[in-house]
């Protein structure tokens, strides 16, 4: 019968330090990521210009000028040669349609100026081009009778030609009514507000019997809510009575996806 011993094993001793190893790699990786990350940072100030302009181009935005570094904006942008990166087709035929009308809107108001010149130079009308559009200011004094909304036979010329100048247009006219803050209330306008309002309606109606389309004509009155002047002076009064033709810049073609709102029963 052999006798025998019984085995000895020995139990491996667990390592505690082996994290060590992992951690040493972790941090080797996460060193190399910042140096590489630091190194793709340094950019060439030409290069990232470029990019930028490009970007502005192409999206439509506003840039910086390398100059002066106020904001330009892209609807003028850069011509096409100076970007490597082209505008979106959509986005170039935008800005091209918005040129084309700011020219037209312009010419038009040229148009205007030199039709009612003598008018400017006695400061009884005005034109201005604005982000809405054009605006012809025309002083009550040559339309209306005071507390009236009849126009007079003296008006007739000046809407004429201007109604001559906006027909056959396909931009939306807002006519505004505007007074000063000199109380009102007879037996035809309670306020301000009404006179100022069928002010704008008697001249809507002439536009309309001279051939400016009805769905493009619309009639405000802001009474004195919207001075151009001071009204502590008789000649600050005076330029806050007025009615201005305002021509519309073309809204963006959209559908009338409106959605109905009820409240709950």
């Amino acid at each position: 019968m052999r006798s025998g011993r019984k085995k000895k094993f020995e139990v491996e001793r667990d390592n505690h330090d082996r994290w060590m190893v992992s951690y040493a790699d972790f941090i080797t990786l996460l060193f190399a990521f910042f140096v590489v990350m630091y190194a793709v940072s340094v950019i060439n100030q030409n290069k990232y210009q470029r990019l930028a302009d490009s970007l502005g181009s192409a999206f439509g935005t506003i840039r910086l000028t390398e100059k002066s570094g106020t904001a330009e904006s892209a609807v003028t942008g850069t011509r096409a040669g100076d970007s490597f990166i082209k505008p979106f087709p959509a986005v170039q035929m935008r800005n091209e349609k918005w040129r084309r009308e700011r020219e037209a809107m312009t010419a038009m108001a040229l148009g205007v100026s030199q039709a009612l010149a003598p008018l400017i130079e006695q400061g009884d009308v005005r034109v201005v081009q604005n982000h809405r559009g054009i605006r012809i200011d025309i002083g009550s004094s040559i339309l209306f009778a005071s507390g009236s909304a009849d126009l007079e036979v003296g008006a007739l010329p000046v809407l004429l030609e201007v109604a001559e100048r906006l027909a056959g247009k396909s931009n939306a006219i807002q006519v505004e009514g505007h007074t000063d803050d000199v109380p009102i209330r007879n037996y035809l306008f309670f306020s301000n507000w009404e006179l100022s309002a069928a002010r704008a309606s008697s001249v809507v109606r002439l536009l309309e019997q001279n051939g400016i389309e009805a769905e493009r004509l619309s009639a405000v009155g802001y009474g004195s809510s919207r001075p151009v002047a001071g009204n502590d002076t008789a000649e600050g009064r005076a330029q806050n009575r007025r009615v201005s033709i305002m021509v519309l810049y073309a809204a963006p073609e959209r559908a009338d996806d409106g959605a109905e709102i009820r409240a709950k029963p």
